[in-house]
């Protein structure tokens, strides 16, 4: 590599603000281990992007004879004043490639529930190192006006003055930033529907529950279940007046809906009995096929099923599930494809795990013989040392094949296997265009 143009490594000092370091390489990182950042996959940092200071952790590199290094102090201050590692939080559409590169000083506190990718400074921009999988703009802040979204809320007050949901969605949409609840009252896209308080497993990074002593949840999750009624009030609303609409069940600030099986169920018979028209859609852990299969009988149109693993150990570690096993969410990809749904992953990446021989080859083969429609790509929102140490393994894949293969080999291998991030309609449910170089 040209020394004279690098991807330079960047840090924060104490103050918070960001520098890109003269002389040293940025790095990324799988499980602990840095590697060199391919330019290939550095793309400008995209609008909407965050950067975030890592307390307790030292920014990592390379020096100018490729030894890996670690940033103590800043270099631009005095003698021993502190600085920090960065990482950057990308927005929907983009897959991290690497983490963001660092080492935890005694004491480090756990990161907070959001995916750390590694960032440099490359000519003349900040850089994030990812893949783009999906150009859709549904949670673009670019088009999520607030001002807007305060006008839909007080009309949804109006039309539905005792349908708690409302009550619910608008704080998703204004505490919580659900970009999902903001296009719900600007009538666009897809409404979500959440039913249920209760989950029936513990996820390391769940974002609507975490024990006490852990990171805060970021999520405020759901303390009613709503009635078929309430539902098939707001879901008939907005199938009604939306172009190609979704309606989707199963929302990060609730548990899992299948466990509101029974009024799930009623709620799509009302909603059926009136329309034909939109898409409902299930987000889910799969864990009851059985209760699966009685919405599927009522109309269910499609599956989102989220892991973070196909192989039972590291799923179980990560899913902690309560009464059910891997077994049973594999029963219900099953069940979707026997009713003729659509079927797809939501698939929670980690870079260094998802992109391991062993995980791809796992992977691979559920996909191609399960008949699994789509790869919704979900950078896991979780702090990248601490994953590795709860699925219990040490150290990276040396051979890892890198996420950017991943993704090509499964576009080359399985044609009509569609990749992206959002939820498709049942009359759109094409590949989403991608820019990968």
């Amino acid at each position: 590599m040209n020394r004279s143009d690098f991807p330079r490594l960047v840090f924060a000092d104490a103050k918070g603000e960001v520098f890109e370091h003269p002389a040293l390489e940025a790095a990324g990182m799988k499980a602990g281990r840095l590697e060199r950042l391919d330019p290939a996959h550095l793309f400008p940092l995209p609008e909407a992007s965050e950067l975030f200071l890592l307390p307790g952790r030292l920014a990592a590199g390379f020096d100018a004879e490729g030894r890996q290094t670690v940033l103590e102090f800043d270099p631009y201050s005095e003698k021993g004043a502190p600085c920090f590692a960065v990482a950057a939080f990308i927005p929907p559409g983009w897959t991290l490639t690497h983490s963001a590169a660092f080492r935890e000083t005694e004491g480090a506190p756990m990161l907070p529930l959001f995916a750390y990718g590694a960032c440099a400074w490359y000519k003349g921009k900040l850089h994030a190192s990812a893949v783009r999988v999906d150009r859709g703009f549904r949670h673009d802040e670019r088009f999520l006006d607030p001002s807007e979204i305060a006008r839909g809320i007080k009309r949804f007050h109006g039309l539905f003055p005792k349908n708690r949901l409302v009550g619910h969605l608008e704080g998703c949409a204004t505490v919580n930033g659900c970009a999902n609840a903001k296009n719900f009252f600007l009538g666009r896209f897809e409404a979500p529907v959440p039913t249920s308080p209760v989950c029936n497993a513990q996820c390391q990074g769940c974002i609507s529950f975490q024990p006490a002593g852990r990171m805060p949840p970021t999520q405020k999750r759901i303390t009613f279940t709503p009635s078929p009624e309430e539902i098939a009030e707001l879901a008939l609303f907005h199938v009604e007046r939306v172009p190609d609409p979704i309606v989707s069940f199963g929302q990060g600030c609730e548990g899992e809906p299948l466990l509101s099986a029974a009024v799930i169920e009623k709620s799509i018979r009302l909603i059926r009995a009136k329309t034909s028209h939109g898409t409902i859609n299930l987000n889910s852990n799969a864990s009851r096929p059985e209760a699966l299969e009685r919405l599927f009988e009522a109309g269910l149109d499609q599956i989102r099923v989220s892991a973070n693993s196909v192989r039972e150990p590291y799923y179980s570690r990560y899913y902690q599930p309560k009464g059910y096993s891997f077994r049973e969410v594999d029963e219900s990809v099953r069940t979707a494809k026997k009713h003729g749904r659509f079927v797809s992953i939501n698939y929670l990446s980690m870079p260094g795990f998802t992109d391991s021989r062993a995980e791809f080859e796992a992977f691979r083969e559920f996909v191609g013989s399960r008949g699994v429609d789509m790869v919704q790509w979900r950078n896991l929102n979780y702090d990248p040392l601490l994953y590795f140490r709860d699925l219990g393994l040490q150290g990276a894949d040396p051979e890892a094949l890198g996420m950017d293969r991943v993704i090509a080999r499964l576009e080359r291998e399985f044609p009509r296997l569609a990749m992206g991030y959002f939820n498709p309609s049942k009359r759109h449910p094409k590949r989403a265009p991608r820019a990968v170089r």
